[in-house]
Order: structure tokens, then sequence, then C-alpha cells
């Protein structure tokens, strides 16, 4: 306890100290000091109050007392709070000052420590982060790249294994299913010499669209149907052009094409020129992909994310040589000039898309390169083009039909498979399709082709012309027009071509999924009629397939289209008019009113609406025929619109419109001449020979001796020789005796100075035994020479043979009879052989029950051998191969075999296609002993029925479409050696010496049988179709002709043959008239 309180007297001696500090340093103001001294005192001890033995006690009751209160509160609490006032009021501001020195040096270095911080994370970013996430990003992207390229390996690794099992398992493969699946077809894009699409093939990616078909049931009748969204008419206006340039080149693009000329040298080694990004456009798919051009070929290489299967691959993929480059076109794609249409002379064609400002390049590119082939060079506009390709004169004086001059006007104005909303246009020609009769002859069966469809009914008229002066845009962007809609858009062709593949789910999707109502369909040739009769809205025109294809008018493929409300019939073929017993016969028919004398007189009239002077302006007004103004050509600059979203609106909306052709002409259209005027004016001039097919009536033949005695095998005229047009020059006849003899003979199929119409040099070297020439080798046991193994190249330099004992195929060189070539694939006989009609592919046949196909190559324009690899093996053939054909142009290889049956490849792929089976009247296969096929893809197989005994047997002619439909059959008592194809006729040559013209869709004969009484050996035609070539047995050839010779004048007179002058007496001009006599022992 002690020490406690020792403590205790320690603390307030210290506060009675502070306590007389402060009552020092406030004396002045302390008026009462007593209350201080007592209590100093009783601190103290000396205190004589003290009434507690403790000081603390008496501490705390002096305290207490009101004396040390009242001194507390008026001089110790002031003195304190006076005190406090003075020290540390001061101190606080020092304190203060301090600290926000302190805060400011803080702030700074928490600045200069974030500064730091930031450049050092910046420095870590720059040289850690960056370049780490710039490695991933890398990597990433390559592992997505070879992810992607591993599975598009993967995915055409697949496809083609699917192909090659397709092969495999189909009809005729190794692994043959005893059960087919059902096979869908869709249309090929395989084109002939006239611009038809006429070949179907397999549709493997099929979709029977029962989807869309369930979804317009639902929807009902009475859906509104998909049309076209208004314009916005400030876009519009932005787009709107007002003067309107033609499609052309200038200057500036033809400098690089005059510096290729002046510069130009040939070389061997290949070189690019250009390379550009841009897309081919097909009527399925615009794919991406990127263009290269090198001094020998044009490539395309396709770079969309998953290559689809077509018809030529993999992919769009290609690879063209500039030599076989026949025409390049300018052409719109989106209503944008940016872009090519390149075609060849295979007929394969490529629509190529480019960004602004690059076609006119590559363009120029090309022409620079001179490619040999290529058709109009340097023409800068369509106008220019039709000018430059004399169409309209030949047109005008019949030397092409009226169909083949409408697809070229339709080419040349910009129209093209390819591209929908530019689809080739063909008029109604017709408007009777009720009667049980077309009578051609009556002219009331045909449609006014001078005025525009929509006004055709001229009750029509006042109301279209009423519209159009009524109409007024308050904006100025619209223009007046007659017409809200357009004669060829995309939805126009789908309407036609709704049965056939791919067009189907074009338009599926382009009713937004669905097959759009049964009554708006195309369901019946007179309805569709009736429609454009009833109202001036529905101005559509035809299509080129309602001339040429008939597969378009039924539903191959069972595509649910609905039933119509009026009388709930199913919508399935086409109804045909009653005057059409089939499809094919419709097709027949309307294409013969085409072609008919009224049509060809009115036609001019048409063209000058579509193609012509009546296209535009005060013209186009007086004959009611302006269109919506975007539909024409120029007058839309989608370019002018910022807004992307906008321009790819407009974009599909104008394109839905439709788009009118290029204007070709600016003056009327000069009419055809009648076929009585033609025919006259052709005699009058007396510059041509006459067509042998026009004159049936008026044959006869002419004999020449080629090799007395020795049958002759083969007799033709090269079709693609090059003669000069400055220098009168003939063309050579190539002719092959049984001995393989060669002759290259001289033939003019036209002198006017020569009784009929040809002149023939025999080659001296057949009658000279000394320069006689042969084919090398002997031939195989059991295989005859003949046509069937020989083939001449189409420019008459070259002699493919089979048939030899090496299983080879050989190579010889005309001129010379040199052996050029030996090229030995196949592991058996060669038995026969084919060249397509282009003279780019051979397909050779053989025992080993295979067929090949080859390229004939090209070196400085000419034919100079065969690729020493096969470009194609095809099998399925159980027996040996007796017969080929080829058509390059609608890929498409035939082969003719023993076992009863004809097969049908693709060239591109190899492909099985289908196979032909000629009915027979015995359940015994009959072999398939000839083969052709016609420039629009008509088949004709002929089989031997063998005979109860030998020497009975019966010989068959079978046409076949394209597609496969047998079109006719007939058999024939005579045996048949020889076969010959043109349009329209089939050349049948027999054992018995009769030569047949017959009508090619019946079969019939066109005229009587031409009676020669020695066994033919070969048959061809000329290629101006002027006169039949006819090998004999006995050695001779028979030059067939057609029209009266006139009497041979007298004397002697020269002419110039190959280049030297020859004495008439060594020409045979066909003085020589065939009149044979029975052979004896007959």
């Amino acid at each position: 306890m002690d020490h406690h309180l020792h403590a205790l007297k320690d603390l307030l001696c210290s506060s009675v100290i502070c306590v007389f500090c402060v009552a020092q340093a406030a004396k002045p103001r302390v008026t009462n000091p007593e209350p201080l001294r007592s209590w100093v005192r009783i601190l103290c001890g000396t205190c004589p109050d003290r009434k507690s033995p403790s000081f603390a006690q008496d501490l705390q009751n002096y305290c207490s007392t009101a004396e040390w209160q009242q001194f507390f509160q008026n001089h110790v609490e002031p003195t304190m709070q006076q005190y406090e006032l003075d020290t540390f009021g001061k101190s606080h501001d020092l304190m203060s000052n301090f600290w926000n020195s302190c805060f400011d040096d803080l702030m700074s270095t928490a600045q200069k420590r974030d500064k730091d911080r930031s450049d050092c994370k910046a420095k870590f970013q720059e040289l850690i982060v960056d370049p780490y996430l710039k490695r991933v990003r890398t990597e990433n992207s390559r592992y997505h790249v070879v992810q992607k390229m591993i599975n598009g390996q993967q995915g055409m690794v697949w496809r083609h294994w699917k192909s090659l099992r397709r092969l495999l398992s189909s009809e005729r493969g190794a692994w043959a299913l005893r059960v087919q699946p059902e096979v869908r077809w869709k249309l090929s894009s395989a084109e002939t010499y006239s611009k038809m699409r006429l070949k179907l093939v397999p549709n493997y990616n099929f979709d029977s669209h029962s989807d869309a078909s369930a979804l317009r049931d639902n929807m009902g009748a009475d859906s509104p149907r998909s049309s076209t969204e208004p314009l916005p008419l400030a876009v519009a206006k932005e787009a709107k052009v007002s003067d309107m340039e033609d499609d052309k080149l200038e200057d500036e693009d033809f400098v690089f094409l005059e510096e290729a000329e002046e510069g130009e040298e040939e070389s061997q080694k290949e070189k690019l020129v250009l390379s550009e990004e841009c897309e081919l456009i097909t009527i399925v798919a615009v794919v991406p992909g990127r263009l290269e051009v090198t001094t020998h070929h044009l490539y395309f290489y396709d770079n969309s994310s998953e290559k689809e299967e077509t018809e030529e691959g993999i992919g769009f993929d290609f690879k063209r040589s500039l030599s076989q480059l026949r025409e390049v076109h300018l052409r719109r794609y989106n209503l944008r000039r940016s872009a090519l249409e390149l075609f060849f002379i295979d007929q394969a064609h490529y629509f190529i898309n480019f960004r602004k400002g690059v076609r006119n390049k590559v363009y120029s590119r090309i022409l620079g390169l001179r490619p040999p082939n290529l058709f109009y060079f340097g023409s800068r506009s369509p106008q220019e083009l039709l000018k430059a390709s004399n169409l309209t004169h030949r047109w005008i004086y019949r030397e092409i039909s009226n169909f083949e001059y409408l697809m070229q006007l339709n080419t040349i104005a910009g129209r093209t498979y390819n591209d929908l909303s530019q689809y080739p246009v063909f008029p109604w020609v017709l408007c009777d399709y009720t009667s049980a009769e077309l009578d051609l002859e009556d002219q009331a069966v045909f449609r006014d082709l001078s005025k525009p469809i929509g006004v055709v009914n001229s009750r029509h008229a006042q109301n279209v012309r009423e519209k159009y002066e009524s109409f007024e845009d308050p904006t100025g962007t619209i223009d007046k027009f007659h017409y809200g809609t357009h004669y060829s858009n995309a939805a126009g062709v789908m309407h036609y071509m709704i049965r056939t593949e791919p067009f189907t789910s074009l338009h599926i999707q382009l009713q937004s999924g669905k097959f759009d109502c049964a009554d708006r369909q195309f369901h019946s040739v007179a309805a569709a009629w009736q429609a454009r009769m009833e109202s001036p809205a529905d101005v559509k025109e035809l299509i080129p397939e309602f001339f040429y294809f008939p597969e378009f008018l039924q539903n191959l493929n069972n595509f649910d289209l609905g039933c119509l409300q009026m009388n709930q019939e199913m919508v399935n073929d086409v109804l045909l008019p009653p005057w059409a017993s089939s499809r094919e016969d419709f097709i027949r028919k309307h294409r013969k009113a085409l072609e008919c004398e009224y049509v060809s007189a009115h036609l001019h009239e048409w063209i000058d609406l579509i193609f012509g002077f009546k296209q535009r302006g005060p013209e186009a007004v007086e004959a009611l025929n302006v269109f919506y103004y975007c539909t024409y050509e120029g007058a839309v600059d989608l370019d002018a619109i910022a807004n992307e979203t906008e321009r790819k609106a407009l974009e599909g909306i104008i394109s839905n419109f439709g788009q009118t052709p290029c204007q070709l002409l600016k003056e009327p259209h000069p009419p055809r001449l009648s076929a009585e005027n033609a025919f006259r004016r052709q005699a009058r001039l007396d510059l041509l020979p006459p067509n042998l097919f026009d004159q049936l009536s008026k044959l006869r033949s002419f004999k020449e001796v080629v090799s007395d005695g020795l049958p002759l095998v083969q007799a033709l005229v090269p079709r693609n020789q090059t003669r000069s047009i400055i220098i009168p020059g003939s063309d050579i006849l190539v002719t092959v005796s049984a001995n393989g003899m060669i002759g290259t003979h001289s033939w003019l199929p036209y002198d006017k100075s020569i009784a009929n119409y040809f002149t023939f040099t025999r080659d001296p070297s057949v009658s000279n035994s000394k320069t006689q020439r042969f084919l090398s080798g002997p031939l195989s046991p059991g295989v005859e020479m003949g046509s069937q193994v020989l083939v001449v190249s189409s420019d008459g330099r070259l002699l493919f043979s089979g048939g030899h004992w090496d299983c080879s195929l050989r190579v010889t060189m005309l001129g010379k009879a040199k052996l050029v070539g030996r090229i030995c694939r196949h592991i058996d006989v060669v038995t026969c052989l084919a060249l397509d009609l282009c003279g780019i592919y051979l397909i050779s046949g053989s025992r080993d029950t295979t067929c090949m196909v080859w390229q004939v190559l090209q070196q400085g324009g000419f034919s100079s051998g065969l690729s020493p690899r096969p470009v194609q093996v095809l099998c399925g053939h159980d027996q040996e191969v007796t017969c080929v054909a080829l058509s390059t142009e609608l890929d498409m290889a035939l082969s003719g075999s023993k076992d009863g049956t004809v097969i049908m490849h693709s060239v591109r792929r190899g492909q099985y296609l289908r196979t032909l089976r000629p009915p027979c009247e015995s359940c015994v296969p009959a072999p398939v002993a000839h083969l052709e096929v016609g420039m629009e893809g008509h088949i004709v197989a002929q089989t031997v029925m063998e005979g109860r005994t030998a020497g009975k047997e019966k010989y068959a002619l079978h046409v076949y479409s394209v597609n496969g439909s047998l079109l006719a059959s007939e058999t024939l008592d005579e045996k048949i050696s020889a076969l010959h194809l043109v349009p329209d006729y089939l050349i049948v040559g027999t054992q018995q010496g009769n030569l047949h013209i017959r009508d090619l869709y019946s079969l019939n004969l066109a005229v009587a049988p031409l009676a020669l009484k020695v066994p033919v050996r070969c048959v061809s035609v000329t290629k101006e179709s002027s006169h039949i070539l006819v090998g004999l047995e006995d050695g001779k050839l028979i030059v067939v002709g057609a029209g009266k010779p006139e009497e041979v004048r007298s004397g002697q007179f020269s002419r110039r043959l190959w280049g030297s002058t020859r004495r008439i007496s060594q020409v045979s001009s066909g003085e020589t008239e065939y009149n044979p006599v029975e052979p004896p022992g007959k």
C-alpha cells in the first residue's frame, strides 16, 4: 500500500508544479490566489484545517469545495485553454504544413511510381506479351488453317471415295449392287455448238423437297406471293445514272495490247502474266477464287471453304489452254460492268466476276497474248462485235437458222446461262395451243411479233398507254414505264424450269423455303399463254429450252408440286397442246414453228423490240415497250452508294427485276430473205454449192476411181483444215484402201466453171507403185481394215489407227505416211476408234472390254500426236468393245459392245452415267456393231440379231435422245456396213450396195434408196454438207451431189490447185456419172 501512496504523492507534486507554472503564466489575470495556496498547503501537508488522516482524503475534500471549484472555473480553465491555444494552435499549423508537404511528396512519388510501372508494363507488353499474343494468334491461325486444310482434305478424300464407290458399285461396276438405288437427275452445264443445254446427269445430292411441299400446303393457296420489295427512293436516287454509255474498253486499256503486239516473242517457257482475286459465277453458287493468266494457260483456283462435287471434279478449279480459247466477252454482273465470259472450242465456258476496275485489265492482257483460235479479236463493244461477226448478213441470207441467230444475239448482248437475271430470252411464236392439228401455213396460229408480249392482246394497249402517261414520280427518280415487271428475270426462268434441278432448289430459295402455290406454277402451255393474254402485267417471254429440251416438261424427279384449286388435279408433267403427241413432238414442232416462213419474215420485228432500236427512246415509247428504269444497262451505278448495307439491299432488289439486254442496233433490223428469194440469189451468184439435204429429190451420183479393185475403206474431208482466203486452194480428201494404202487427194467442193459443183484431183502417188504410201505393220487376225479402226485428225495432218497385232494405237503423219507415235496401253487389240467434233479428244475401244480417252496434242496450232497417257480409262462392258463415239461438248463418251449394251460415261471425270439396252426380239442381247452421236446428242446404235441359220441375221437401227429416251427403232433386212449422222438425217450404207437417207427422228426413208450395186464400205459427208462421199468394195469413190448439172464445157483450162497449175485433164470434174451395173452372179 505504501508504494502506491508514494507514487500518488509524486504525481500530485508534479501536478502542483504544473499548476504553479500555470499560475505563474496566468499571474496577471489571477485576482484571488488564495485557493491555489490552500491547495499547495494541502499537497505539502501543512494545511491547518486537515480533518482527515489521509492526504488523498483531504485532497478530495478540498477539490469538492466551492472555493476550489470557483477558482478552477475562473482561472485554471481559461488559462489552460489559452495555453493550449498558444501552444497547440501554432503546432497544428506547423503540422498541417508538414503533412501537406508530405502529401505532395507522396503524390509525386506515387505518380512517378505509376509512370515507372506504366512504362515497365508497356515495355513488358511490347517485349513479352505482344510477341507472345502475336505468336499465339499466328499459331492458332496456323492451327485452324491446318485443321481446315486437313478437314478439307478429308472431305475431298471422302468425296473422292464416295465417287469411286459409286463407280464401283454402279450398274456396270466391279462391285455392282444387286438392287440399284433410284437415280435422280439434274441439268448438266455442258452445251452443244448451238448453245443448247441438253444433257441430264445423276444428282447425287438429291433432295425431294418434301419440307418445301409441306410448308406450301400449310401456308395455303392464298398466301402472299413473294414479291420484289419497293426501292428505297433516296438510295435509288443516289444510284441513278442519267447518261448511259456503251460497255466498251477505253483507249488506255489497249496500251498493253499494242505493246504486246510490238514486242511479242514466242516463248516455250510458261510465265505468269496476271493474278487476280475473282468470283466464278455459276447458276447455283458464287465461288470465290483466284484467276491466273500465264503465257500458255488460264488457271482458276477455288478458294471456297468447302469444295463441292461438280461435273469436273471436287471443287471448281480448272486449267485451260489458251490455244483452246475461242471467245472472250465483256459482261455485266449485278448491274456492274465487272465480268468476263470465256468460251473454249470444246464449248466449255466460264463466267468470272472481278473487283471494280480489274476486268478491262484482265481482258486486255488475255488479248495481248494473242490466243490462236480467238474469234472477234480487238472488238470493243457488243455493237461492234455484232458487226464484226457478220451474223446478221448470214441470217438474212439464210446461212444460219433462226434459233442459231437468236442464241448468238443473246450471247453478244450479254445473256448467259450462268446468270439467272440475264438468262437468254426467246419469243412466244405461236398463239394456238388448243387445236388438234398445228397448221404452220396458217398465219392465224402465230403471235404478232411486232408487239411486246404485254400488248399482243390489243385490248391491253390502251390501258398500258394510259398507265405510262399518267405515271409521275414526285422525286424525279423513277422514269415513266409501261410494265413494272420484265420479260426475262430469275423468277421467270425458275417458273418454267421448276421440274428440273438445280432450278427446283433455286425456286424454293426464292420462295423462302417452300414451293409456290400450284395454281401459279407452270403446269400447262396453253394456260401459260392464256395468262399472257388475260393480264398485261404478265409479260414473260420464253426461254431457249422451249425449242430443244423436252425433259423440262417432265417431272422426272417426282416432286410434289401441289394440286390445282379448281379441280384438285395434281400438278405433275406439263400439259401439252392437243397437237403435240409427246414432249419430243412438242419440242420438234415448236422448233419447226420458229424456223418456218412466217416467223422468219417477222422475227426482225421482235429483235427490234428486245435488242434493237425499239428497246429505248421515243421508239420504245411509241411501241409500248418501256420497262422499269433500273432494268436497263448502265441506268444504275451501285458503286455510287456509300453504305454497303444499302448497296447490297438495292443490288438484290434490282437484280430480281430482270435486266434488259445490251442494245445491239440503233436502226431498224433488216428483214430476212424468203426461202425462195434466198435460193434464187444463191443460184444467181453461183458462189456456194447447194446443201444436199435441202434437195434430196435431185440426188445424182458420180464416180472417181481411187484404187481399182481394192476396197475403199475410208474416204473423208477433214473438217478443220486451214485454207488461205487470199490464195484460193482446195481441201484434202483422205482415202485409205483395204491394203492400207493412203491417198491424199485434192478436193474442191464448188467451182462454177465445173459442171457438178466439185473438183477432184487424184493423188498421183496412188497410181505409182514406187510412191505409194502404206500404214505400217500388219493388223491382228480377225480385225478388218475399215473406218472403225481408222480416224483422221480434224486438220487432216494425222491418221490414227488401231487393230494392230501388238495392241498398239498408232499415229501416222499423212503427208509422208511416217509413223510418229505408237502407244501401248490396252492389254488386247484395239477394235475401234472415234474422234470428237472439235478434234481435241480421241477414244479407243478394245477386246479387253475397256475404252480409253486420249488428248490430241497440238503444236503451233496443228495436231502433233497423242498424249502418252490416257485422260480416262472407262470400264463396264462384259465383252469386247465393238464401237465407240465421243462428244466432248456434251461431256459424253459412248461405247457399244458384243454384250448388247451401250454405256455412257463422262469425258472430264470418267463417271458412269447410264446404260442403253437396245430392244431385241430374242432374249439374247444383240451385239452393237455401229455407234454414232449427233451434234444435239442423238445416239444411233446399230445392232445385229442372229437368225436361226447363218446368213439370216437381222439388222436394226435405234435412235436415242441424249438422255436415253428411245425415239425410234427400225429393222432392216440388209446388212449395214456404214453409218454417218448429220443434223436431222441418218445415212446408211449396206452390204447389198444401197445408200439410205433416213429421217433421224423416225428412221423413215427420206428418199428412195440410191442403188450403187456394189457393197458400201464407208460413208462420210463433206463439211459444207454439199456432197456424200461413199467408198465401195471395188475401189471407187462415189460422190453424191444434188441439183441438175450443167453441160460440161468443152476445152481445157487451168486452175491453181495446191499452189501449182495443173491441166484440167488431170482433174475429174464430176462429168462421169455413175451408172452401176448389176454384178455378175446376182
